[in-house]
């Protein structure tokens, strides 16, 4: 598995590019905006990206969507079923606010908790993790965790937004995240990567 990380969209955001080098078939992560280095990339190693994964619905994780719609026209959007309000509407994904223009996103698959999904040889499982949004995922694969705005290399997602709650964040920390390995690799939404064991012995907020 090749992790391939890209800066993207107004506020930063820590988008993924990960892909099975056997079948060269892939999938994107929170995909803040287009992103040129991600583009050649996937022209150059000649992918095929089968489906952009969305942690959360804010603004700053899903406006490059509608790019890589047109660019890979087959791709497919997955999200927490409990994240469709969030996605279609842009007053709670603040998305005017944040990317310059309101954005509705239509999902093509809408997962629940534990669901899983096989991209090449790469087995997805998708952890439901409420608090920053309602329907807030991790997305866990291998030894690997991309886990959004719930949780960050000593720091946890903000939830001072409406339908946020950071009761249940710290029950998503504890109860689904936790739990992994401690040598899991974090890789967030924003900031640096780190490790579950790290996060269980030095996170402030959890």
């Amino acid at each position: 598995m090749q992790i391939n990380h890209f800066i993207s969209g107004p506020l930063a955001v820590n988008s993924f590019l990960v892909v099975d080098e056997k079948t060269k078939k892939a999938f994107i992560v929170d995909p803040g905006g287009e992103n040129k280095g991600l583009l050649k990339q996937v022209k150059e190693q000649d992918l095929q990206v089968e489906y952009i994964i969305l942690t959360h619905g804010h603004g700053d994780h899903i406006g490059g969507v509608e790019s890589y719609q047109k660019h890979f026209p087959e791709i497919k959007v997955v999200a927490h079923e409990e994240e469709k309000e969030m996605l279609e509407n842009p007053s709670l994904n603040h998305s005017t606010i944040t990317c310059g223009r309101p954005i509705v996103i239509s999902v093509d698959r809408y997962v629940k908790d534990e669901d899983i999904l096989q991209v090449g040889n790469m087995k997805l499982k998708f952890l439901f993790t409420p608090g920053h949004t309602p329907g807030g995922m991790c997305i866990y694969v291998g030894d690997s965790l991309f886990s959004g705005d719930t949780l960050f290399a000593q720091s946890v997602g903000r939830t001072d937004f409406p339908k946020s709650s950071f009761a249940s964040l710290k029950e998503s920390i504890l109860a689904k995240l936790y739990v992994l390995p401690d040598e899991t690799k974090v890789y967030p939404g924003h900031m640096g990567t780190t490790t579950i064991g790290f996060e269980k012995e030095h996170n402030p907020f959890v």
